[in-house]
């Protein structure tokens, strides 16, 4: 009987060490903190550039404090936090979500201008950087969101403090947007699509008429309209292009003066 007894502590003693060895080496010290002291301290990493224990620190006092004035702030700050960690499409969702839940918040407007700022850093990457990729050359759906979300922010809050940069940012945009479908009409020209590539070139002078991407996509359509035999299409863009860039540099290879018996200097 002591023998049995004996046998049975020690595989109690066993079980108890074994349960023991599978618990936590240490305790989540944040457990019995309030809303401030989580909000002070993720902002503290912040300043640190910490930013992957900031965005824990906001989330964990959302989850422990859903309602107040740090929640929704919280909301705001992990969105910025995402953002600088290189996470835009984390930084996107927190900023859309932060934008339907506080519609009417002092600060929605820097939550359209952060939405704004990780779609048009989104389709950079580190591959894109260290290739020094072209924009017009990406694919320009996170272009255009973030123009969209710029304009936006710059038709309901006119007097933000965000706006004159959003404005700056727009204008690029479309910049990028006007040069990425002259590269598009390119493309089709070299591999023989010329009505394709009149009708993309016909796009951008339509859609961005003040971008400087409407001289190449004038010539573009003198060149595919010349290689589809279409004189009059081909004279009507030619007077177009001629009228307002009398100086184009796309003339200068032709002998005669004449812009379709010219060629393009970059090819």
């Amino acid at each position: 009987m002591a023998h049995f007894t004996l046998r049975s502590l020690t595989l109690t003693a066993f079980l108890l060490l074994a349960g023991c060895s599978g618990m936590p080496d240490q305790v989540d010290e944040t457990v019995s903190w309030s809303a401030q002291k989580l909000y002070t301290e993720a902002k503290e990493s912040m300043s640190d550039g910490a930013w992957d224990r900031a965005i824990k620190m906001f989330e964990k006092l959302e989850a422990r404090y859903p309602y107040g004035r740090y929640a929704q702030q919280a909301q705001l700050e992990v969105a910025y936090a995402y953002y600088k960690s290189s996470e835009p499409a984390s930084a996107i969702a927190a900023c859309e979500r932060f934008i339907k839940l506080h519609p009417n918040h002092p600060n929605v407007d820097y939550a359209y201008y952060l939405k704004g700022l990780a779609n048009f850093n989104e389709d950079l990457g580190l591959l894109g950087s260290l290739a020094r990729q072209d924009l017009s050359e990406r694919d320009p759906k996170a272009t255009r969101i973030s123009f969209e979300t710029f304009k936006e922010l710059v038709q309901r809050f006119p007097d933000s403090k965000y706006t004159p940069d959003a404005k700056l940012r727009m204008r690029y945009l479309l910049n990028a947007l006007a040069s990425y479908d002259v590269h598009v009409a390119r493309y089709y020209y070299r591999r023989g699509a010329y009505v394709a590539a009149a009708n993309r070139a016909q796009t951008t002078i339509k859609d961005f008429p003040q971008s400087p991407a409407t001289e190449e996509a004038l010539f573009l359509m003198v060149k595919s309209y010349d290689a589809l035999n279409m004189p009059e299409l081909r004279d009507d863009a030619e007077r177009v292009m001629r009228k307002n860039f009398p100086n184009s540099t796309y003339y200068t290879a032709a002998p005669n003066g004449n812009a379709t018996t010219s060629w393009w200097k970059m090819w």
